[in-house]
């Protein structure tokens, strides 16, 4: 993503692409999962922003979406990588960012009413204009409390907004002053150097961007991980946060982060069949739950991914429901997998595959069996072809 955002910087800073905020991640899986990013609030996934692409199936004809066809086109944008061939490259289209967005991150803990400001911005971030990207991480930090506890919680409340400071500020006052947002807080910049101050490379020049090798410290001191994904379509109550807390504070949690990301604008105007990708209007936000550690020989990884799952269990009450949906670019095969030669029954199958894809999947299903009937391309949660 980085070398894409540095090309079209380079002919244009007011224009961009609805792409990852985290310059390291891959183009191609990217759009082939959707790709939510800066923009998508504004102009739709990644998926939605495609025009072309050039691609090889199974039997190695390499197609283009007039040959391919309108099915395949629909599938390779959201339905998954690795299921009915390979990409080799994307027609893409570009959006109007402007020459000037805003960024803001603010950090409250939970001695500084974060609980009550958090459950505050589930009811309104949803509808902030379309041209800003609310986001929070929550995480842990060393304090000093009231109680006499080392450990805190710490909730960052960030977003990237099309437009000057003054408005922003002005806008948030109306909106959500609970977050006492001052224009000393904000920092106006291009939409390419928002990548650097949103993605933790604030002091960096753009040229790290190009570096595919380049990780963030944290990254570096915990390469293991663990990943989820959750779709909140009513907020959660303030009692549901403290459980949250109670096990962020765990001792195996130290890695641990949660992302919130909020929903709304045009996501609410384009219907669940548009890509593959279903995750549309009626979602106040999304959630990533992501734990990281260093595995050595003294370290037990299940204690970290046993962690995981108990707070996946313990989200259940407030999170969707039948299917409790996930993000199929954070693949996880705790919701379900294939058999080891890639086969499955359609029933298990569906399983894993209407949490990514809800009533998409069977249209995938199909387009599956007609293009690579053998099931050539497979992997742990690639779609198989029907076969009973």
């Amino acid at each position: 993503m980085g070398e894409l955002y540095c090309e079209i910087a380079q002919k244009n800073r007011t224009l961009a692409f609805p792409g990852a905020l985290c310059h390291g991640v891959a183009f191609g899986g990217y759009i082939s999962g959707g790709g939510y990013g800066l923009l998508f609030r504004k102009y739709g996934l990644a998926a939605d922003n495609v025009i072309d692409a050039e691609f090889i199936d199974a039997n190695g004809r390499i197609l283009n979406r007039k040959s391919m066809g309108e099915d395949l086109f629909w599938a390779i944008r959201g339905g998954g990588g690795g299921s009915f061939g390979i990409v080799l490259s994307w027609k893409i289209k570009l959006v109007h960012v402007g020459e000037t967005v805003t960024v803001f991150s603010i950090s409250k803990t939970l001695e500084q009413n974060a609980t009550q400001i958090l459950h505050r911005w589930q009811y309104i971030s949803y509808k902030f204009p379309d041209g800003m990207y609310p986001s929070i991480t929550i995480s842990t930090t060393n304090t000093t409390t009231q109680d006499g506890r080392n450990l805190t919680v710490v909730v960052t409340f960030s977003t990237m907004f099309l437009g000057r400071a003054n408005e922003l500020v002005l806008l948030m006052q109306n909106i959500f002053s609970e977050l006492g947002l001052t224009s000393k807080d904000c920092n106006e910049m291009s939409f390419v150097e928002s990548i650097l101050a949103l993605g933790l490379l604030p002091n960096q020049n753009l040229e790290i961007l190009l570096d595919r090798n380049y990780r963030v410290s944290f990254l570096v001191a915990t390469p293991s991980f663990k990943t989820k994904s959750d779709y909140v379509k009513k907020p959660i109550p303030e009692i549901g946060f403290q459980g949250i807390w109670s096990q962020l504070l765990e001792p195996e949690a130290r890695g641990a982060t949660l992302n919130f990301v909020a929903y709304g604008g045009k996501m609410d105007e384009y219907p669940e069949s548009a890509v593959p990708f279903p995750h549309r209007k009626g979602n106040l936000y999304k959630i990533s739950y992501n734990i990281r550690w260093r595995e050595d020989g003294n370290v037990n990884s299940e204690r970290y991914i046993a962690w995981m799952r108990r707070l996946y269990s313990y989200m259940k009450p407030f999170v969707s429901k039948s299917p409790r949906e996930a993000y199929v670019n954070y693949r996880d095969l705790d919701i379900g997998k294939n058999n080891e030669d890639g086969y499955t029954t359609y029933a298990q199958m569906s399983v894993w595959g209407r949490k990514y894809f809800k009533n998409n999947f069977d249209r995938l299903v199909k387009i599956k069996t007609k293009i690579d009937p053998e099931n050539f391309f497979r992997h742990q949660q690639s779609i198989s072809p029907y076969f009973g």
